[in-house]
């Protein structure tokens, strides 16, 4: 798969940092020394904990070396590092793991979060979100077109239930907080939803066909969504983007 494009990522950059910007206001660690954000992409989330906490160790972690070359030019004060989250072991215990949009591209949660919650400190945070659009007619329609077009699957898995995310982490030796939010994004058009999860979402999908393929594919999801999703009186598109939010604090 070709590596991340920050410029089109960006291209929302103020929908995707507000649950950003929401999830690290829910993070009480005024002391806070060690701090890695992990998928850090082109650092607008590590900007954000640079701004909270400009007095810490600051690491942004991400295995895009395209999105790293983004966030040092962004953020010279802050350290970027290319790394696999899955095998990441700090040298030093962290009191803030902040992970925005980065873990549901992960698998086996099962492992990944209890071992997330051994690399924090005493009374560390972990703070996690993740879209939670599983069972959204963006991603549902995804999976009906590569499976109309033989495509194998492709893309991430659905997430864990909040139950099983509260019971791995309280079992880590955690105080957890869970809350669902679902965003209303105005969107202008249908092709404006496709240009959004271009970025993200899509990429596993595209990435294995020709060019031919890849507008085939692209014009039939593009179909299925007009259907799915309804034109406001104004011309607008509303795209609803649930997201799971989890601040864990090791006691």
């Amino acid at each position: 798969m070709q590596d991340w494009n920050p410029a089109l990522y960006l291209q929302f950059e103020a929908e995707r940092t507000r649950p950003a910007a929401e999830l690290a206001a829910r993070i009480h660690s005024p002391d806070a020394r060690h701090i890695s954000d992990l998928g850090c992409g082109p650092g607008n989330s590590t900007a954000l904990l640079h701004q909270a906490w400009p007095q810490a160790t600051i690491a942004g972690l991400d295995n895009s070396p395209a999105m790293l070359e983004k966030a040092r030019a962004a953020l010279p004060g802050c350290t970027f590092e290319l790394v696999d989250i899955a095998e990441w072991r700090p040298a030093v215990k962290q009191d803030v793991i902040y992970a925005n949009a980065s873990l549901q591209w992960l698998g086996n949660h099962r492992t990944l979060f209890p071992h997330l919650a051994h690399q924090l400190a005493e009374k560390g945070v972990l703070a996690v979100q993740m879209p939670d659009n599983w069972q959204e007619p963006t991603h549902v329609l995804m999976r009906e077109v590569a499976a109309e077009l033989g495509n194998p699957p492709a893309g991430r898995e659905a997430l864990l239930s909040a139950n099983d995310y509260y019971d791995l982490l309280a079992q880590a030796g955690c105080l957890v907080d869970i809350w669902r939010t679902t965003y209303f994004h105005v969107m202008p058009s249908h092709r404006a939803i496709i240009e959004w999860l271009s970025s993200t979402g899509l990429r596993p999908y595209l990435a294995g066909l020709d060019a031919i393929q890849q507008e085939a594919f692209l014009e039939r999801y593009h179909h299925l969504l007009q259907q799915a999703y309804p034109t406001q009186a104004d011309g607008s598109v509303l795209m609803l983007f649930p997201r799971l939010f989890i601040v864990a604090r090791r006691v």
